[in-house]
């Protein structure tokens, strides 16, 4: 309620002002003008001696009676403008009520004014939103409590913006807001909440695909590919996410790309429970997918050979107890691999042959693709995810079509914590 006090005190003072404009002039004591009687009886004197030469030269018709009247008027205006001024009232008892009526005047306009034209109850829902801010986020992100409202994910999201504009960037802080303007069907803030959380942690998950979402709603032929590649960055350390693939089947599905929309549907049902209200749907949706692809020849089965070895300067950073992941992705394809060969008793240099029989999905194999990347990846542990300080190596692009089927892959640096 700080804020609110501020903001009644400036009013307060402004009002004081106001007031001290208006009423001040009336209070003060005017000016008294002493009166030179002796002057101005001089100037009596000299203006009936005028009147008087006047009236002789009328009646000697030395000037006609027009000429007379015209003297005699330009003599009265003279002696008007030469007399001193008399003594002005001291007029302080009507001023006072001059003030009050001043006073009364300027409050009833401001308040007039501010009822109409001000925005108390929209400043006193400010402060009310920063105030629940906390109560609010755990409603929205904890799930404690009931669901939040349209107006209070307004409330939400102005809670968020002030704090801020007064605290700095928070990644965090942005990617709620993206997510609240999302709930808004506010598409254009949300793409700027997560633009801004993006560039503090770019390799955030959750922001990636959150972000991806948007892009995915806008629909526009960029934003989709914008998408894809937010989503490609996030199955390239988590090969696994759920979240991720389905997005990715979604964009493939509405870019009529076929065959990498049946793949990732077919990731996404095998990692569903078939009491999943969703297994259905999807099922039909690989069904209608599997009618669109036109039928193709059967592709020949390819082996392709891999030669691996370790640069000799990362001898030492060999982990104990590591596991080799040798793959291959296709580069105009899915960003899931196309085959995998997996090691944990290994010494290199060593040739490893990778298969369509070590496909992860069936209609996603070397056969059906032209040109791959060979990855090599020594884990920490038996996981696929990509974590600092692995060592990996990536081959040249090796064109299929070709008649030698053999590859060559150094394994030549270090995971940094960008995953880069």
């Amino acid at each position: 309620m700080t804020g609110i006090m501020q903001m009644w005190g400036m009013f307060a003072l402004l009002t004081l002002l106001a007031i001290l404009f208006v009423v001040v002039p009336f209070l003060r004591r005017e000016k008294v003008l002493k009166v030179d009687n002796e002057a101005n009886a001089q100037r009596i004197d000299i203006y009936q001696q005028r009147f008087n030469e006047l009236q002789v030269e009328l009646d000697n018709q030395r000037i006609d009676t027009q000429l007379y009247q015209e003297s005699i008027l330009e003599l009265k205006r003279r002696l008007l403008n030469e007399l001193s001024p008399e003594k002005q009232l001291n007029s302080k008892g009507n001023n006072r009520i001059f003030a009050l009526t001043g006073l009364l005047f300027t409050l009833a306009v401001s308040g007039v004014f501010y009822q109409f034209m001000g925005s108390q109850q929209q400043i006193e829902n400010w402060y009310d939103a920063i105030e629940k801010l906390p109560e609010y986020g755990e409603r929205a992100v904890l799930q404690q409590g009931e669901v939040l409202s349209a107006n209070e994910l307004q409330a939400f999201a102005l809670g968020l913006r002030t704090k801020l504009a007064n605290s700095g960037d928070d990644a965090v802080a942005w990617m709620l807001l993206g997510r609240v303007a999302m709930s808004l069907n506010d598409y254009q803030m949300a793409k700027q909440a997560f633009d801004k959380a993006l560039k503090m942690d770019p390799n955030n998950h959750n922001i990636l695909i959150n972000y991806s979402q948007v892009l995915l709603i806008e629909g526009s032929e960029a934003g989709m590919n914008r998408a894809a590649r937010l989503l490609a960055k996030v199955l390239k350390s988590e090969p696994t996410n759920i979240d991720a693939i389905s997005l990715l089947a979604l964009i493939a599905y509405e870019k009529q790309d076929w065959l990498e929309a049946k793949t990732a549907f077919e990731v996404l049902l095998a990692n569903m429970q078939k009491n999943d209200p969703r297994y259905a749907m999807i099922e039909q949706r690989i069904a209608q997918i599997e009618e669109k692809i036109t039928p193709v020849q059967q592709a020949k089965p390819i082996s392709l050979t891999v030669k691996v070895a370790l640069d000799s300067t990362l001898q030492t950073q060999l982990p104990e107890q590591g596991t080799l992941f040798v793959f291959a992705k296709a580069v105009d394809g899915p960003a899931m691999p196309l085959a995998v060969a997996k090691l944990t008793n290994f010494n290199l240099p060593l040739t490893v042959t990778l298969d369509d029989s070590m496909a992860m999905m069936p209609s996603l194999k070397l056969s059906n693709y032209q040109d791959v990347v060979i990855t090599a990846r020594i884990s920490k542990d038996s996981s696929v995810m990509t974590q600092e300080g692995e060592l990996e190596g990536l081959s040249q692009i090796i064109s299929l079509a070709e008649n030698s089927k053999e590859a060559f892959v150094e394994i030549n640096r270090i995971i940094s914590s960008t995953g880069k």
